[in-house]
């Protein structure tokens, strides 16, 4: 049964502290962190090679003291830091004996009567190893790894099975202990069926699989009994024997089964088949433990994506100062993507300019902000409690605070930002939508420069180039047209050349991206793109995606709308950037 929860509440600690002082500082600094594993502030902390008590770790709960045997660290005690998460992975063996034991110290709040038959408390315990880890986790989801990685030391502890001449043999009770140590902690929420089933085939092989069923519902029982219901581990205690056919009074009567002939040679036993299948659902759980990560520290994850973030902002700000630079002005570029001439605005255009002009001016409209403020002297209201609190203070001859006047002033707040960015695919594709688009360009960039609202926009296309159609900050006197029989596109580099010119990705702004293409794109191509607009996304900008057929394919996460007619297309990027503004002026 299990030898890491000590009820004798005469019991004394195991540990005796070698020459190197190490060991008392770790035992110190461990002290430190159990206050929050174990939500308690009066436990002690001792670790050093031979403490446990001959058990890999123990609480005494008389004491409040937990002991760790240090040969389970690894490394040298000097270099431990146990304050930081990160390091915790170098000695995660130990970390979940620890964490193992403040799951004692918080969850095992009962304790067995003094009258209670030996045999009965140790089935009680062996029920409350599963029960105390699934409340540790409910509690603290993330010790669950840290769990994982002290069951193997756990388990074969209690279990002796690297004892040849204590290993489990093929007995009902020595397969009814392995289930309630593996086959119970799978249900808890700690190991897997997957990595426990050697166990649990061999176990129903030797207890018919209406016992196992029956103990099953015993310690599910258990997994949802509170931490201080005494009688009901008791009492599971109890009908665990009767189950299994153990006295009560004498529990190690009969619990030996035939340790097997000795080999030619005078040794030991081979190992029973249930004690093989102990150490190949271990290996299991070694093994998955070893290839899964460990809980990463939120300060350390929050400066990685930090970093990853501004590493990201950098990359596209590079991109958007090569996209927007004079050298894509070219009318001949690789790949088709080309800028094919300039021509004068219509007085259609000029006037669909004006008209988004108007649109995002009143969009952005906020309404007047109420602020009230108070005051010693008027002018504003007079509030006699404020009156009388001054009258009070002359009277005691304090100091005057009180500011009895109050008034109500209303402030027209600023208008927000508008950064609008729009990308063309320039596929062969395509190519009856190159009018519209060119068009739409100017009609931004000009609507942009007249409205009352700080709007700055940009377009690009994209194919196997990305080249700039018109220039963030710029009022374009003359419409950019361009050709669409490229073969490729590279909508990654158009979005990020956006985001860099634009700061797409920056909060403080309603934020547009708007891509007009049909979605056919390579595997790669499709890869790259979508990582660039889940990470708009993600920063709070919009995606719009305009097509024209019910068959395109756009990319995940954008606001997908169909156009009718592609001389519409002005108007629809019109209708989403004016939402984006009355959005952000709520």
């Amino acid at each position: 049964m299990t030898t890491h929860l000590v009820a004798d509440p005469n019991a004394t600690g195991a540990a005796v502290f070698p020459a190197r002082p190490g060991w008392l500082t770790l035992s110190a600094a461990l002290a430190d962190e159990v206050e929050i594993i174990a939500d308690r502030d009066d436990l002690l902390v001792t670790i050093a090679p031979g403490a446990g008590g001959g058990a890999p770790a123990c609480f005494f709960p008389a004491r409040a003291l937990i002991e760790v045997d240090g040969k389970h660290l690894g490394v040298d005690p000097a270099t431990v830091d146990p304050a930081k998460l990160a390091d915790r992975a170098r000695y995660e063996i130990v970390w979940g004996l620890l964490t193992h034991e403040c799951g004692h110290a918080k969850h095992t709040a009962w304790e067995p009567p003094d009258n209670t038959p030996p045999g009965v408390v140790q089935a009680a315990l062996l029920l409350e190893e599963p029960r105390m880890e699934a409340a540790q986790i409910r509690r603290r989801p993330d010790d669950r790894h840290w769990l994982r990685a002290s069951a193997t030391q756990l388990i074969l502890a209690d279990t002796d099975a690297t004892d040849p001449a204590r290993a489990p043999q093929m007995t009902k009770v020595d397969a009814a202990q392995t289930a309630a140590l593996l086959l119970a902690r799978v249900d808890s929420g700690i190991l897997t069926a997957a990595e426990t089933e050697p166990v649990a085939r061999v176990v129903e092989s030797v207890l018919g699989a209406d016992l196992l069923n029956d103990l099953c519902d015993l310690w599910r029982e258990a997994l949802r009994t509170a931490d201080d219901d005494v009688d009901a581990m008791i009492d599971l205690g109890q009908r665990w024997c009767q189950a299994v056919g153990i006295d009560p009074d004498d529990p190690d009567a009969g619990t030996s089964g035939d340790p097997g002939q000795p080999n030619g040679s005078g040794g030991p036993p081979p190992p029973s088949v249930l004690t093989q299948a102990i150490g190949e659902a271990l290996a299991n759980v070694a093994q998955a433990v070893a290839d899964d990560p460990p809980p990463q520290d939120p300060a350390d994850a929050a400066a990685a994506q930090r970093a990853a973030s501004d590493a990201a902002d950098a990359a596209n700000r590079a991109t958007a100062r090569t996209v927007f630079s004079g050298a894509h002005l070219s009318p001949h570029g690789q790949g088709g993507t080309t800028i094919t001439g300039k021509r004068k605005p219509t007085p259609d255009e000029y006037a669909a300019a004006q008209v988004l002009a108007r649109a995002l001016s009143t969009a952005g409209v906020r309404d007047r902000v109420a602020v009230k403020s108070t005051s010693p002297v008027p002018p504003g209201r007079l509030r006699m409690r404020g009156a009388l609190a001054a009258d009070a203070q002359r009277a005691a001859g304090a100091m005057v605070t009180a500011e009895p006047f109050a008034r109500i002033t209303r402030h027209t707040a600023p208008a927000p930002p508008l950064r609008l960015g729009v990308a063309c695919d320039v596929s062969g594709s395509m190519g009856y939508l190159s009018g519209p688009v060119a068009s739409t360009a100017w009609i931004l960039a000009y609507a942009g420069h007249r409205a009352s609202v700080p709007v700055t926009t940009a377009t690009v296309i994209y194919g196997a180039q990305v080249r700039p159609v018109t220039h963030p900050g710029t009022v374009p006197h003359q419409v950019t047209e361009f050709a669409a029989n490229d073969g490729a596109h590279d909508v990654a580099t158009a979005a990020a050349a956006l985001d860099g010119a634009l700061g797409l990705s920056q909060p403080g702004a309603a934020r547009l991206l708007v891509i007009v293409s049909d979605g056919h794109y390579l595997g790669s191509e499709t890869d790259a793109g979508q990582k660039q607009l889940d990470r708009l996304r993600a920063a709070g900008c919009a995606i719009l995606w305009l097509t024209t057929d019910p068959t395109d394919n756009p990319m995940r996460g954008a606001t997908v709308h169909q156009l009718s007619d592609p001389t519409n297309t002005a108007q629809a990027i019109g209708r989403a950037a004016t939402a984006a503004l009355r959005a952000t002026a709520r």
